[in-house]
């Protein structure tokens, strides 16, 4: 067996990526998905694009200074779990054992597939191949002894590259990355451990545990100690349900007014339940997000008595939720809702017949839209809506 038998693959800009695949005449432009507004936010950022300092998660406004010819497009998540679903066919083709990490990442562990489809660096050879040809973009391969270190290495190769860390190569490897490339340490983190002189991985492996357990907690100094010498002993976990689906709007300006708020959350309802039905999963508990312009974070959630995937029953809830909330007049910032306690369709009992017929009508336009496209079909009460966006 391999001593190196776990790949992480992680596609490149996958957002921007799948946006240049739709129209090719965006190929060699400065692409970001995101909100191009005030409050927008970068979602993904073509490496052209990132040659000017564009990152995700920047602000969509410093996102122009950087760059003033980007190209800004809306997010088309439709597209995106469309092209991820069929880049892990391609992962799966090769190994049973697929850890997704995200739409555009996962985890591999090939120590039982060497035999059919040769080396480690063979079989992500081959995988990189068979996501140009069956995805339509590019992506990145590390492989390793360990998750950690695969990951680090797909990281260094970006983009469209192959990098092997092999077992006694792995110190090397790690020994001059900056400390804030492990798993777990963040800003405050990285200070703390800034103050003691270590900005490297190197460093950090090399300094007694007693002093990071001093400084950082005994929990934490063990977990970052084993990461900067190499040590990560977690197994590659295939595919497990989701435990959750949500779907969230930031709004370009404060809303409101009820009805307003409402139609969005009509809208948010129907985006969660169509991911319910697509996924085969429906929910027992549902969840109201409201972040008010003072950005005080306000959640309430109810659980069903019997599980569903019908926007309407979603809607009910989470407008019930709504009209609880504390205070006559709110200006909401973000809407989000979020459907949890998820169950496979197949082992609920069936709803009462008003449901079922709902349920007929929301399927009948789920087909509409996977031909015709997203909002081909759409509530009465939303069309005006759709017209002032």
């Amino acid at each position: 067996m391999s001593a190196e038998p776990i790949l992480h693959v992680d596609i490149d800009a996958f957002y921007a990526s799948v946006e240049v695949l739709k129209d090719p005449s965006l190929a060699g432009k400065p692409v970001v998905v995101g909100g191009p507004g005030a409050r927008g936010v970068v979602a993904s950022a073509s490496y052209e694009a990132r040659t000017y300092g564009v990152r995700s998660a920047m602000p969509a406004v410093r996102a122009r200074r950087l760059c003033p010819d980007i190209v800004f497009l809306p997010s088309d998540f439709e597209a995106y779990r469309a092209h991820s679903n069929r880049f892990r066919e391609v992962l799966r083709s090769y190994s049973p054992l697929v850890e997704p990490i995200s739409l555009d990442e996962a985890f591999l562990d090939v120590s039982g597939a060497t035999m059919l489809f040769g080396s480690p660096g063979e079989i992500a050879a081959k995988i990189r191949a068979d996501v140009v040809t069956e995805v339509g973009v590019t992506c990145s391969v590390g492989i390793a002894p360990t998750k950690f270190v695969a990951k680090l290495a797909s990281d260094e190769c970006k983009p469209d590259g192959l990098l092997m860390v092999p077992a006694d190569g792995v110190q090397e490897f790690l020994e001059l990355l900056p400390v804030r490339r492990l798993w777990g340490v963040g800003e405050k983190t990285g200070e703390t451990l800034g103050r003691l002189g270590i900005s490297t991985i190197g460093e950090l492996g090399r300094t007694p545990l007693a002093i990071l357990e001093r400084l950082l907690g005994e929990g934490t100094a063990r977990h970052l100690s084993e990461l900067a010498n190499g040590v990560d002993d977690r197994d590659v976990i295939p595919y497990e349900p989701p435990r959750s689906v949500s779907h969230e709007e930031t709004f370009e300006h404060d809303l409101d007014a009820d009805e307003e708020i409402l139609r969005e959350l009509l809208d948010l309802s129907g985006r969660v339940a169509s991911r319910l039905r697509e996924d085969g999963y429906r929910a027992r508990t549902v969840v109201l997000k409201a972040r008010l312009a003072n950005f005080q974070t306000l959640t309430r959630s109810r659980t069903l008595s019997d599980a569903t995937d019908i926007g309407a029953e979603v809607y009910r809830t989470v407008s019930e939720l709504y009209r609880a909330l504390p205070g006559q007049r709110r200006r909401i910032r973000l809407l989000g809702v979020q459907a949890t306690g998820l169950v496979e369709a197949g082992v609920e009992q069936l709803a009462l017949l008003h449901e079922e017929r709902w349920g007929d009508v929301e399927r009948a336009l789920d087909r509409i839209e996977r031909r015709f496209g997203r909002g081909a079909a759409r509530p009465a009460s939303l069309i005006d809506r759709d017209r002032r966006t």
